[in-house]
């Protein structure tokens, strides 16, 4: 089984990136994670407030309850606790991609496919 988990290393270097991550989080509220997400990384090097505010409003929000829910402190401590744990695993930039707890090198298709076989035939081998 493979599983996808995302989460927040907002860089400190980048002016917005922990509002850009507070937003996202807060557009999850209301099941439009993925479109927020997909509209922030297409418009990563022009991120402003007015930028993610304009997302917000392309993707469909509520923008009135985004606003108050991107200030939600249970959204605050999910942000910091995803950087506590990047820092805990020696996250360093992003993206950072592992696999069942390995450090995904060579970020290929290649790679990701090689190191997903990998696991997958680890796991049918234990089952055995």
């Amino acid at each position: 089984m493979v599983k996808l988990a995302i989460k927040n290393f907002p860089l400190p270097n980048h002016t917005f990136a922990r509002q850009a991550a507070l937003a996202a989080l807060a557009a999850d509220r209301q099941g439009k994670f993925w479109e927020f997400h997909h509209e922030l990384y297409k418009n990563y090097n022009q991120l402003d407030q007015e930028m993610i505010r304009n997302i917000a409003q392309q993707v469909g929000l509520d923008t009135v309850r985004w606003e108050q829910d991107m200030k939600a402190p249970e959204i605050e401590a999910m942000v910091e606790n995803d950087v506590r744990e990047g820092k805990n695993v020696g996250v360093r930039g992003i993206p950072t991609i592992f696999i069942n707890g390995r450090l995904l090198r060579d970020r290929s298709f290649a790679g990701f496919q090689a190191a997903i076989e990998k696991e997958l035939a680890k796991e049918d081998k234990e089952r055995k």
